[in-house]
């Protein structure tokens, strides 16, 4: 494993990375000039790493990150991709959409789970391709707990612990909305990263029962994407049309987001400031990646990412019981 997760050669994770899901049309259609925009953004915001996944448009994140990053130095920034799936040809295909998946692209493929060395390697060549270059920097293991988590560690986690020692990639690690999948993933791999999903937010923490403590004693650097809940913490007001795992909201989740809501404007804090910035109060944290296919949300992002939050509302949050 890494001596530093964090670092990669002259690059670094940062503070705040871009997940380049919402630019492979996640929930609405995104044009093209957008998605550019978005990704501008965040360069011109200091942003040096991104996140995307074959799963993510059926490959159109990937493709269109790929047109952005060629066009810049490739030791300026840091990519990150993911296998376990691989993107074939539906054959079923007659003109219908990616909805079950909550992507609006044509579901001209299908995922088909494929973690061993074969299926692994394939994936990583396919993504290669379609972003335009020659390696990625990070490779995870993707939702492996979705399909068979047993084989998914079993032949996903050795196939990329063989890439990284043909330097194919620089570092690997699992990516999940399941702790407790991930801890085992520490467990039995030899992980740099785990990119957590919705477990390690401002509204609740299951990834500091044990998957937090375990990469802090094994050195595994951890990158929290998620942090707005699927968007339920990610205005000022929490509202019950919003997502809370890309479904409804629970009236006891929502329940909860207002409370937080109401403790942090009582403290001249918005919600959303207070969500970016929390995960990053743990020493195993080393980088938020948030993603946004709106310019002006990366620019609002980033300005909630440096805004200043003194240890003292933190204690207060907790001393309410809103925190651990």
């Amino acid at each position: 494993m890494s001596a530093d997760a964090r670092s990669f050669g002259s690059a670094e994770l940062g503070r705040l990375g871009f997940g380049a899901a919402s630019i492979g049309n996640l929930y609405r259609e995104v044009s093209d000039a957008d998605a550019e925009a978005a990704l501008a953004a965040a360069w011109a915001g200091g942003i040096r790493y991104y996140d995307t996944a074959p799963h993510y448009g059926l490959g159109l994140s990937e493709r269109r990150l790929g047109e952005f990053l060629r066009t810049r130095p490739r030791d300026e920034f840091l990519v990150s991709t993911k296998v376990g799936r691989v993107l074939e040809p539906n054959p079923d295909f007659s003109g219908g959409d990616d909805l079950a998946f909550e992507y609006a692209v044509p579901n001209r493929f299908v995922r088909r789970f494929d973690p061993s060395e074969a299926g692994v390697r394939r994936s990583l060549e396919d993504s290669l391709e379609r972003l335009g270059l020659d390696r990625v920097d990070i490779a995870y293991l993707h939702d492996p707990d979705a399909y068979d988590l047993d084989r998914g560690l079993a032949e996903g986690l050795p196939a990329l612990a063989k890439l990284r020692d043909e330097g194919v990639v620089g570092a690997i690690g699992i990516g999940t909305n399941s702790a407790d999948a991930a801890a085992r993933a520490v467990r039995e791999g030899d992980l740099d990263l785990v990119m957590i999903a919705g477990r390690y937010t401002l509204l609740e923490q299951p990834a500091l029962d044990e998957l937090l403590p375990l990469c802090e004693e094994r050195g595994v650097g951890v990158v929290a994407v998620g942090v707005f809940n699927s968007g339920l913490l990610a205005t000022a007001s929490p509202d019950a049309g919003a997502r809370y795992d890309y479904a409804a909201v629970p009236a006891d989740v929502l329940a909860r987001a207002r409370s937080l809501a109401e403790a942090c404007a009582a403290e001249g804090v918005e919600l959303p400031v207070a969500a970016i910035q929390y995960p990053l109060r743990h020493p195993a944290v080393r980088s938020v990646a948030v993603g946004s296919a709106r310019a002006a949300s990366v620019e609002q992002n980033l300005a909630r990412m440096a805004e200043p939050l003194p240890a003292a509302f933190w204690a207060r949050l907790a001393e309410q019981g809103l925190l651990p």
